[in-house]
């Protein structure tokens, strides 16, 4: 196992695990973008569906199940058992600015034109930009808590690691040629 892909898989369960232990431990989910969260489930659901297809290794899919199963729980506890403490007036991205051309772009863009993997370069593109409606909430606020500012932190120092590991795996394969 390359040590980037594990510090990158452990830094965003860390960004998870303290947003998670944020809206658990305070009751609340004030100061989180609920749209952002539903933009990451619907991430780890598009990118990870090889799960029903293919078996890579049990740390491997042990990770997504935790990733989709978290991600929901969060949409859950925002949505539903704390609804009350969500901020919707601050919370207004508008994600179909986000949805509709990350789709009309994987489907143009991809590495093969077939619909797992068209969902999983759907997944890549909509990572890149599901954070913006979080940022968009804080600069409308113009204050983050300090456990927000904690999990941003984890998940982008968790994108930063990836993107290392993805160029130190693209560069392998470009020698193997």
């Amino acid at each position: 196992m390359n040590v980037f892909r594990l510090t990158g898989d452990l830094s965003h369960l860390a960004a998870i695990i303290i947003l998670l232990l944020k809206i658990w431990k305070s009751r609340s989910c004030a100061g989180i973008s609920g749209k952002s969260q539903i933009l990451f489930a619907i991430v780890f659901t598009t990118r990870y569906l090889d799960l029903l297809t293919s078996f890579i290794s049990l740390y491997n899919t042990c990770m997504k199940v935790i990733y989709i199963g978290c991600a929901y729980a969060t949409v859950y506890l925002i949505y539903a058992k704390f609804r009350a403490t969500y901020d919707g007036n601050h919370d207004s991205f508008r994600v179909e600015f986000l949805v509709v051309p990350v789709g009309g772009l994987s489907v143009l863009i991809n590495h093969d034109f077939s619909p797992l993997e068209i969902l999983w370069t759907f997944s890549i593109y909509l990572e890149s930009v599901a954070i913006l409606p979080q940022l968009f909430m804080i600069s409308k606020t113009g204050e983050a808590e300090t456990i927000t500012t904690h999990y941003l932190f984890c998940l982008g120092l968790s994108n930063h690691i990836g993107s290392i590991f993805y160029i130190m795996k693209s560069s392998i394969l470009i020698r193997c040629r």
